[in-house]
């Protein structure tokens, strides 16, 4: 069977961006081509009740070999995100020795001054991108790393475990790789998304997540006759965003700290369009924040009254804290796996969402562990080899404790 490098470097080769604008699911082609062969690698893995549906959802089981044992999830996604993700050529640093770091093509550069967190990583291995896409470790590490643990347990037998489920999902990335995940078949006790960053991050909550749309629609007159009557909806937007608070955006906030973020910004001077998404770990604060926005358009509309303007609040997912807390032991479980694969747990709040807080309030509980990568989602995208040893590593200590565990 393949090695874990060689794993993550074949997936990666496919085209599996997700598609906003295409309702189907799964909304892109290349995830689907994708799926096939994770399914028929599955196959030859010797999982059994390999599933793939119409949607691109992926299932299978390993069975146990203690029947006492809870049956566990292991769920990774197959989509990357909005960004190039078409001819990804990866590189390896082997042995990184320091100092900044040339990409493939182009005069893209990881250097030390934004990354300071690459002196971590001295003596290690780093699979970097050519400059020119991502890289897909967002969620194809998840996806390597859970099927070598699961190659690791089919060669070890002595290893205990009770079944383990294995997911695949598509379209997280646009925020519904939970919306059709078939339950019926996944009859795990509890899930973990292995869709985390780097080294050690274990996470039980996440944002409460809100998108917001305004639409501006003004009056286009020729710009030489314009004078009270032309309404510039481009304008209106332009005030608009610069009165919202300049501190509560993602490049200034951390931690707990929610924010605003426009995503999307489109038009004309007849109508223009903004797109905000709304984050917030605490439900009242998230109230409020949904509240201020409609407020800020109530304001602007009576201050325009010739204009129009709309606004569509639509709620995203929810933060799981409040699913996960009553199964805590689930979170100790992967401490303790961490702990025995001498992986320092740092238990942190996402500052995003996985599939597993819309699973979790489906009544599958399901906290995310690391991958191990950095910078998803862009050009600067990298993983360091030994992160993704770890993580495997991890997932089979997992395996074995939960094996011994009951409740």
């Amino acid at each position: 069977m393949d090695t874990l490098l060689e794993r993550f470097l074949r997936y990666v080769t496919f085209h599996t961006r997700s598609d906003e604008t295409n309702p189907a699911c799964p909304s892109s082609e290349g995830q689907l081509v994708f799926a096939r062969v994770l399914k028929e690698e599955m196959e030859a893995l010797g999982l059994t009740r390999v599933t793939l549906d119409e949607h691109g959802y992926l299932t299978a089981c390993l069975p146990g070999n203690q029947p006492e044992a809870p049956a566990i999830g292991l769920i990774a996604h197959m989509d990357t995100a909005d960004y190039e993700a078409e001819h990804v050529e990866p590189q390896i640093i082997e042995n990184y020795q320091g100092g900044d770091i040339c990409l493939g093509k182009g005069d893209e550069v990881l250097t030390i001054r934004d990354y300071r967190f690459l002196k971590n990583y001295l003596g290690q291995d780093l699979i970097t991108t050519d400059g020119t896409t991502l890289l897909g470790a967002d969620d194809k590490a998840g996806i390597a790393e859970i099927l070598t643990a699961i190659d690791h347990l089919q060669a070890h037998p002595e290893i205990p475990r009770g079944d383990i489920w294995v997911g695949f999902t598509p379209d997280e990335e646009i925020g519904r790789g939970a919306n059709l995940f078939p339950l019926d078949r996944f009859p795990a006790k509890w899930a973990y998304t292995v869709d985390g960053g780097e080294l050690g991050e274990l996470e039980y909550e996440n944002f409460n997540a809100a998108s917001a749309t305004i639409r501006f629609i003004g009056n286009n007159v020729h710009p030489g006759t314009a004078k009270g009557s032309m309404i510039n909806s481009q304008t209106l937007a332009a005030r608009f965003h610069a009165a919202m608070p300049a501190e509560q955006t993602p490049e200034c906030t951390e931690g707990y700290e929610g924010f605003f973020h426009l995503a999307q910004m489109n038009g004309t001077v007849e109508e223009c369009t903004l797109h905000y998404i709304i984050r917030d770990f605490d439900d009242e604060g998230f109230a409020s924040r949904k509240a201020e926005m409609e407020r800020r358009v109530a304001a602007m509309q009576a201050e325009y009254p010739k204009a129009r303007i709309e606004l569509t609040l639509t709620d995203s997912y929810r933060n799981m804290r409040s699913q996960i807390e009553p199964h805590m032991h689930i979170v100790e479980l992967a401490k303790a796996a961490m702990i025995a694969a001498d992986v320092s747990p740092r238990v942190k709040p996402i500052r995003g969402g996985t599939d597993g807080a819309r699973l979790s309030f489906m009544g599958l509980p399901c906290p995310n562990i690391f991958t191990g990568g950095h910078n998803f989602h862009g050009k600067h995208e990298f993983i360091p080899l030994q992160s993704m040893e770890k993580a495997v590593a991890t997932l089979v200590e997992l395996v074995r404790l939960t094996a011994a565990w009951r409740g």
